[in-house]
């Protein structure tokens, strides 16, 4: 029974890392958003961004949607302690993502009350704040949060709340740690690479190609400077570590580095991201006819970002430490549903690779026909256009 519950533990760990990866690879929409006004020179092209990015921003939102549902399901403590207490950055997030709903649905219309402009400004924030501020939230996982459990103050009538956040700012405090905010350049500079990637794929317009190849090259040196500095450190930081005997958590030299060493698969996994995502950027700055980078880099950033999760939550690590009470660091033991749940929730978890087959049949049909100058101006007549 108990090895059952460590394996779904593990399992679910797995799955929600999984769509944490998949998300940072969709916010290319919000790479593309921050590129609005820097690769569309003309009303034209800037349309033709919008389009590109419009067919899939409901993908990014389900993906987050989501995400958050699972860690509710199987990780509640985490999910109560970390979207209750760190309520200010959770509140930006949506507020950036109900911002790219409203723009995307409302900026075209006729008569709308705020004007054209003023929607593809809010786009604009979205790009860049969404993904700096999930990477600064995500960066927590390794660097540690301001929270103290007590599950036992679940009996006080007066105030049954195990979890407490230890900080006035509630969650933008961690904006201040520099470890934090380089993780969340490193995922904004990343969306703009898979964006124009993903622009190069998908728009057949030679001066949008031309502009978003040449942009590619200094995002991508952007993005490596910020990823490399984080990764570096990552590897040789001390971990959030936790005695299997005693559950106690203690500070680990070197732990996520020799989570790499001891778990082969996920360092495999990892080394095959980190290839995938230099392949994609090198052979299409490089070879100008190639357009299928976003597909290698793609790929190869649900890899990474796979492989850094399950370093945060496998292999005896907490995965949401704490800085105000190191003993109240959240793992995937001390934090999970029961048995029960968690087995009930694996059944239904089966029917992930239909949603998945209908997602990939979903892009493959909106992805049918690149876009280009002409279906715009034509989709522009007929008032089928973002």
């Amino acid at each position: 029974m108990e090895s059952t519950y460590m394996l779904l533990q593990h399992y679910w760990w797995f799955l929600v890392s999984l769509l944490g990866a998949i998300l940072v690879f969709l916010m290319f929409v919000q790479g593309g958003q921050s590129l609005l006004f820097t690769i569309g020179k003309t009303e034209v092209q800037q349309k033709m961004l919008l389009n590109s990015t419009g067919r899939k921003w409901e993908f990014t939102f389900t993906t987050l949607v989501t995400f958050g549902g699972a860690f509710f399901a199987s990780f509640p403590l985490f999910y109560s302690t970390s979207f209750g207490g760190a309520y200010w950055v959770w509140m930006l997030i949506l507020l950036c993502f109900v911002l790219q709903a409203v723009s995307y649905e409302y900026q075209a219309k006729k008569g709308n009350l705020l004007g054209k402009k003023t929607y593809q400004i809010f786009l604009l924030l979205n790009g860049v704040l969404a993904p700096v501020l999930i990477g600064t939230a995500v960066g927590t996982f390794f660097n540690g949060a301001e929270f103290v459990v007590n599950k036992q103050q679940l009996t006080e009538a007066l105030n049954p709340v195990i979890s407490s956040w230890a900080s006035p700012w509630h969650g933008l405090e961690a904006a201040l740690v520099w470890w934090n905010v380089c993780l969340g350049l490193a995922v904004f500079f990343l969306s703009r690479v898979l964006a124009l990637l993903y622009f190069i794929n998908n728009i057949n317009d030679e001066e949008v190609q031309g502009k978003s190849r040449r942009q590619l090259l200094w995002e991508a040196a952007l993005f490596l400077a910020f990823f490399l500095t984080f990764f570096v450190r990552w590897l040789l930081q001390d971990g959030f570590a936790v005695n299997p005997e005693t559950k106690e958590v203690f500070m680990q030299p070197y732990k996520y580095f020799t989570n790499l060493i001891e778990m082969p698969a996920v360092l495999a996994g990892l080394l095959l991201g980190v290839v995938g995502v230099l392949l994609g950027i090198a052979k299409t700055a490089l070879c100008s006819k190639w357009r299928k980078g976003i597909w290698f880099a793609g790929a190869g950033t649900v890899l990474t970002v796979l492989a850094l999760l399950l370093c945060a939550g496998w292999n005896n690590t907490a995965f949401y430490p704490s800085l105000a009470d190191l003993q109240s660091s959240l793992t995937i033991e001390n934090s999970c549903s029961s048995l029960f749940t968690l087995k009930t929730m694996s059944y239904v978890s089966i029917l992930i690779p239909f949603v998945l087959a209908y997602v990939a049949y979903a892009w493959r049909a909106l992805d049918l026909h690149k876009l280009s100058k002409k279906e715009v101006q034509e989709v522009q007549e007929a008032q089928h256009l973002y």
